[in-house]
């Protein structure tokens, strides 16, 4: 029997690293439901024994807490790419720029932003993740009213509101969006960015694709 590759991981064996087992960790969150895995089932899809599954991540509450702060972080980014450079960039354009790259950010670290979306507030570190999920938000709707204020956008919907509605259409993304299913994040960014921002715009749309003419 061949042996395997040097450097390969080997089920059974302790041969993961901490990356991996936070990778793996969040697909049994997702799948099964965070209070509904145990680090018996984690060591079990790992090939380790349960013991031994501590020798590589000290706790479930840590691999949780890992998990939130990898979506928080980068969730925070953008809102932080958002809010830099203001001079020379109007609030709509920034706005813009910011639903854009959330939907980047959620191709990119899907698991992670699935599990973030599901938490309720069960324990301290949920309820850390909570409160800075409001952050984000309460930042996203004041740049939503910078592009009201400065005239971009209709005045007619608060604030707060669109905010929402942006950014849920773009959270609603792990519902259905699965890697390699034929749209990628390049298109998602795309696609999201024009419909939401076509329909909110103040002045003349853009110009539509006309449907083919029927023969």
């Amino acid at each position: 029997m061949s042996e395997p590759a040097p450097g390969s991981a080997r089920r059974g064996r302790p041969g993961y690293d901490q990356e991996t087992v936070l990778r793996r960790a969040v697909e049994l969150f997702n799948d099964q439901g965070y209070e509904g895995t145990s680090m018996g089932d984690l060591a079990r899809e790992l090939g380790f024994t349960k013991s031994a599954i501590y020798h590589h991540v000290p706790s479930k509450t840590h691999l949780l807490s890992l998990a939130l702060d990898e979506a928080l972080d980068a969730l925070t980014q953008v809102i932080e790419e958002a809010s830099s450079g203001v001079a020379g960039r109007t609030a709509y354009e920034r706005l813009r720029q910011a639903v854009h790259r959330s939907v980047q950010v959620l191709v990119e670290h899907q698991p992670a932003v699935t599990l973030l979306l599901r938490v309720r507030g069960n324990s301290e570190v949920e309820l850390d993740a909570l409160r800075r999920r409001r952050e984000i938000d309460a930042r996203l709707a004041a740049l939503v009213k910078e592009a009201i204020d400065e005239g971009s956008l209709r005045t007619d919907v608060p604030p707060a509101l669109v905010s929402r509605l942006l950014f849920g259409m773009v959270n609603s993304l792990v519902e259905w969006h699965r890697a390699g299913g034929g749209v990628d994040g390049a298109q998602l960014s795309e696609a999201i960015t024009t419909i939401a921002f076509d329909g909110l715009a103040i002045g003349p749309p853009h110009q539509s694709i006309s449907p083919p003419h029927q023969s």
